[in-house]
Formats: C-alpha cells, structure tokens, sequence
C-alpha cells in the first residue's frame, strides 16, 4: 500500500433537505439540524429493507463543497480558539471529506427515508447507511 493510493467510491443517494448552504447549517446534528430526506439510488433498495422507523443510523456523506487542502482550522470557526489540525476536529474541510451523521429515522417511504437532525446541506452525497450498534455489541 502507498500513501497516494486512491479508491473509488460512489453516491447512492443525496441529501434532501432545507439547508440550501454551509452558512444556514448547524455546526452538528445535535444542534438544531432539520428533518431530511435521504433520497437512494434504485440499485441500492435491496439494502435498505431492513432499516425500520425508530432506529438509529450512522449516515456517511461525502462533503462535496469542503475545501480538500485544510489541514489545520480554528474549531467552529471561531478564531479566538488555537488553531487545530483537522483530524483532531469535525470540520467539514478536510483532505477526505467523509461526513458522519448519527440520525434516527422518522419514516421509510420506499427509496426515501425521513430522518432527525441533520446537518448535511441539499444534495449532498450519501456514501452508506450503518446501524448504530448497542454497546454490548460494540465490544
């Protein structure tokens, strides 16, 4: 393995969500982040049959409009902290912007799925779909 080895990923959905940019976005989910919809490619339906109204999810997205050359930022904007290297916090800008949302779904409409708080802007891309795991699974 090399350190410039490259991988190919691709969306199996979008973001739908009342977030039109970075500026109208909560920091966090947590935050005040609106209902969304997660909108998946048909070729991807299989695989969310399971999913179930109630359960947590980890949501991966691809933060297309980050900038990929930050490597160190003030956290949350705020230039009155130290600046920090990226991976020690959860900016969007980042060399791989994967975003990582924990969400609870609200509703599962065929290849729609409404769910909680969520941060991500409109359109952007989904990666994958991951059940959050009860702790005594996690070990």
């Amino acid at each position: 393995m090399t350190a410039n080895q490259q991988f190919q990923v691709r969306a199996i959905g979008w973001v739908e969500s009342p977030l039109a940019d970075r500026a109208s976005a909560p920091k966090q989910g947590d935050e005040g982040g609106p209902e969304a919809w997660l909108a998946f490619e048909p070729s991807v339906g299989r695989g969310l049959r399971d999913l179930a109204v109630g359960q947590e999810v980890l949501l991966l997205t691809w933060l297309d409009r980050a900038d990929r050359e930050v490597l160190a930022v003030h956290p949350r904007g705020d230039l009155s902290r130290p600046e920090t290297g990226v991976f020690a916090t959860r900016s969007p800008d980042r060399p791989n912007p994967i975003g990582l949302h924990r969400v609870t779904i609200l509703e599962a409409d065929g290849l729609r799925i409404r769910v909680s708080d969520l941060e991500a802007i409109d359109g952007t891309p989904i990666l994958d779909v991951k059940p959050v795991l009860p702790r005594s699974a996690e070990r």
